[in-house]
């Protein structure tokens, strides 16, 4: 499968295995007009049609394969306060008037989402806590310089610095320095997540169509036109292209800012008292390494483990083989476990790991390029996208000013030349 295909279903996932039956899409068999086409059926498009709808819009949502068999239904599932760079980061590029305002409009994510799951009723496993583990000392006293900046700076008290003695309390692994604690970070399960979006999303109107693939956009004074992989065409006023990582080749403007790369998790099997014990406050954790390793428990103490990436444009197709050594590093005491599952995914990176947020023109607007922090980031930019169209722009305007510079070589060269530049801050892992 390209990366740039979009899986026409969900992979044999843990979370397939346990998400319960998926939400009824519809058939697109001719073609059709709306208010508002969206296409992308993850968090980013199922939070916009939800909001639209809400605000009795007709809304068409446009997925190329299963609702949320992309990247919001594949992920670790982890929820980390903040955008993907830091506030420090975004200080220093933004100034900190800017900085304060993302730093509350990351604050605002979480309050949509834990709105979205209780207004809904949405069994989405939600658990609190996350901790951010230091897999070199000089990165555990960034972490602990980081904790006192939130709090001193933003007033988040909900952050707390970890030692190496606390962090090995909570995580049964030698491999780590110290690091910190969100209190109002988490985990949930991601697919069980798309799909109450979707339902809701229905509940309020939106149309829901399944495997009908996005191939081509135009626009015109008129409004937009989108024609799909089999060939119906959807007609509407608005666009919203919310694709994230499998958008690739339907519009340059975004193409040449956003790339696709795949990421992989694998299951082991239930360990019982034995995974209670590898993290022994069930939060979820996540480390300083440049190919970040990602992992937690399950309900059913299963360790959900993700680690490595895969520059090139098909999945590998042996999972747990190549995720098995990354676990090991950090639980050697694992080396008799079982992978039940393994899967892959993709997602959509920027040069800056800033998300592409952006009106495109007149009539289209986009958000991509989470760099792996959508389960926080994507349901509140559906929102915004769907607030964009209603014509409010403040929230919009501040998302526009992350600097999201286009790939450099153009879309021939922007695979090898990221290759080489991944590459080397993988081996800087490795020191």
């Amino acid at each position: 499968m390209s990366a740039a295909e979009p899986a026409l279903e969900h992979p044999a996932s843990w979370y397939a295995a346990t998400a319960g039956t998926p939400p009824a899409g519809l058939s697109l068999t001719g073609d059709t007009r709306a208010d508002v086409v969206v296409v992308g059926g993850g968090f980013t498009g199922l939070s916009a049609a939800l909001h639209l709808a809400e605000k009795g819009l007709d809304v068409v949502l446009l997925e190329g394969g299963r609702i949320g068999s992309g990247a919001s239904g594949r992920n670790g599932g982890q929820i980390h306060t903040g955008h993907r760079r830091d506030q420090l980061h975004i200080e220093a590029h933004l100034g900190k008037d800017d900085a304060r305002k993302l730093w509350d409009l990351a604050q605002d994510a979480k309050t949509l989402l834990r709105d979205l799951v209780s207004r809904h009723a949405i069994g989405c496993e939600w658990r609190d806590g996350l901790i951010h583990a230091a897999h070199k000392p000089e990165l555990a006293a960034e972490d602990h310089a980081y904790a006192r900046h939130l709090r001193e700076t933003y007033g988040y008290g909900a952050i707390s610095p970890l030692s190496r003695d606390e962090v090995r309390a909570l995580v049964a692994s030698d491999a780590y320095h110290g690091g910190s604690f969100d209190a109002e970070g988490g985990h949930l399960h991601p697919l069980k997540l798309a799909f109450g979006l979707a339902r809701a999303a229905q509940a309020a109107g939106a149309r829901l169509y399944e495997r009908a693939r996005a191939v081509s956009v135009s626009e015109s004074t008129d409004g937009v036109r989108v024609t799909t992989a089999h060939g119906p065409v959807v007609t509407a006023d608005r666009l919203l292209e919310c694709g994230d990582g499998l958008m690739d080749g339907l519009d340059r403007r975004v193409d040449t800012h956003v790339m696709s790369i795949a990421n992989y998790i694998a299951a082991t099997k239930p360990l019982g008292a034995r995974g209670d014990a590898l993290i022994t406050n069930d939060a979820a954790v996540a480390d300083t390494r440049f190919v970040v390793n990602y992992f937690r428990l399950s309900p059913d103490r299963r360790l959900l483990f993700g680690g490595g990436e895969s520059y090139r444009r098909a999945l590998r197709a042996d999972v747990p083989g190549f995720v098995r050594p990354y676990m090991l590093r950090i639980f050697p005491q694992l080396a008799d476990v079982r992978f039940d599952y393994g899967w892959g995914g993709v997602l959509g990176l920027t040069m800056t790991r800033n998300p592409f947020v952006r009106r495109l023109g007149g009539r289209v607007l986009v958000a991509a390029g989470y760099s792996g922090q959508g389960v926080l980031l994507a349901p509140l930019f559906g929102q915004i996208l769907a607030e964009a169209v209603s014509g409010r722009l403040d929230r919009l305007a501040l998302l526009e000013r992350f600097p999201v510079p286009a790939f450099p070589g153009g879309t021939l060269l922007r695979y090898p030349l990221l290759v080489a530049g991944l590459t080397y801050y993988g081996l800087r892992d490795r020191l």
